[in-house]
């Protein structure tokens, strides 16, 4: 079991990480932090003799006085390292970084500075640091205006606002999911137990997301990079001091601006799967539909009737992936789950349904009531559990689509009540 803190926990790539982590309790073992850590020696020192990891991603993006920024950004860097020092604690350390590094600013010189620092640490110590270079990070959740164009441009698609294109940059993408795997590829699976002389044995029980303050970072991640899953520790045994995390596509701002406004003509307006053909297509979309306010479902299909009955088209798609059908009997509930890249529609065609939906992590949740007289459908959010409970006196009959076969090594299927 790694002991696993992450600074910035609350930020964009720290819940995704902190998240993924709790996916996998049997490896790792997560440790809370809040922002104010940062300001109590006391409280960062407990924190710090807990962690056989800290992954530093607290960082502050924007200010309009550059000077703040770059001070801000030190500061933590140095604090982290004191507080390591005082404690005598050696955890292996991962910071983000980003390929500013090399550009003429102070936010760039910043993070290769706070790297630097950190490198000196882990030569003093003995310990094991390394310095993520990553390129634009991109993913559901994350803050528009703040965290990437991406983000900016499908909030601003899917609430109808008219998106600016302001300076069309190439941009080198990573997908948040794909970044969080090559952090947790960096170490191997019996890390702790090679290196826990300085670990704090108490107080180290696997907590619940605890809510921070500031976050992390606009360029972070990618995935080609060497896994460590598996490896055999060794007294040698060195992890990179510096990674350049590979980027997984690259495109012209102006090309994703195109590729999400057709995803809104394609599938909001129309209600129709977009043709989903690689990762980084899956991935993208998954983002844009993260930004549709909840109002947009249930969307109502248009039912034709004759003499004969009712015909209703439930599902277009551009796609690949399976449809499938179930009957629910009265009061009985199906779900409870949740999934991190799948995509799948729920179509009420007879009967009366409650769809309930809830963030994973968040207490709020959302419902909507569904009734097969006015056939219609509510579309699932990745890392959102949901579930379909029959509100009627008769069998309930669902549609369901999702955009890959079902592998039972490789379900992506979490269970957790809604």
């Amino acid at each position: 079991m790694i002991k696993i803190g992450i600074t910035g926990q609350a930020g964009f790539i720290g819940t995704h990480l902190f998240n993924t982590l709790s996916l996998h309790p049997d490896k790792y073992i997560r440790i809370p932090f809040r922002d104010e850590f940062f300001q109590s020696e006391e409280a960062l020192d407990a924190f710090v003799k807990q962690c056989d990891v800290i992954v530093h991603l607290a960082a502050m993006n924007r200010h309009n006085d550059h000077n703040v920024l770059y001070k801000t950004n030190i500061e933590l860097v140095q604090k982290l390292i004191d507080s390591m020092e005082r404690t005598e604690s050696k955890p292996y350390v991962i910071m983000s970084s980003s390929l500013q590094e090399e550009q003429d600013n102070l936010y760039g010189l910043s993070k290769r500075e706070g790297r630097e620092l950190f490198n000196q640490w882990a030569d003093r110590t003995d310990a094991k640091f390394t310095g993520l270079i990553i390129p634009n990070v991109f993913g559901p959740f994350g803050v528009p205006f703040y965290n990437s164009v991406i983000s900016t441009f499908s909030y601003q698609i899917c609430n109808k606002q008219e998106p600016k294109l302001e300076v069309d940059n190439e941009l080198k993408l990573i997908y948040v999911g794909d970044l969080v795997k090559v952090v947790l590829d960096l170490f191997p699976a019996d890390y702790a137990e090679k290196n826990t002389d300085y670990a704090d044995k108490e107080n180290t029980e696997n907590t619940e997301d605890t809510k921070n303050t500031e976050g992390t970072e606009d360029t972070e991640g990618t995935d080609d990079t060497e896994s460590t899953e598996g490896t055999e520790v060794t007294e040698g045994w060195s992890p990179p001091k510096v990674l350049e995390v590979q980027y997984k596509a690259k495109y012209k701002v102006s090309e994703l601006l195109d590729k999400l406004q057709g995803y809104y003509d394609t599938y909001v307006v129309n209600g129709i799967f977009p043709a989903l053909t690689d990762w980084f297509e899956v991935c993208l979309f998954n983002t844009f539909r993260s930004y549709l306010p909840k109002e947009h479902f249930p969307v109502k299909y248009h039912k034709h009737s004759d003499q004969r009955g009712i015909y209703v088209e439930t599902m277009k798609f551009n796609s690949r992936g399976q449809v499938s059908f179930s009957t629910t009997l009265p009061g009985i509930t199906r779900g409870d789950h949740f999934h991190t890249r799948k995509i799948e529609r729920f179509a009420v065609i007879k009967g009366k349904a409650s769809i309930k939906l809830r963030k994973y992590g968040m207490d709020e949740s959302i419902e909507y009531i569904l009734d097969g007289e006015e056939p219609a459908y509510v579309d699932m959010p990745i890392w959102f559990t949901h579930n379909i409970t029959n509100l009627g006196d008769t069998e309930l009959l669902t549609m369901f689509w999702i955009n890959e076969f079902y592998e039972p090594n490789n379900p992506d299927t979490y269970y957790e009540p809604v």
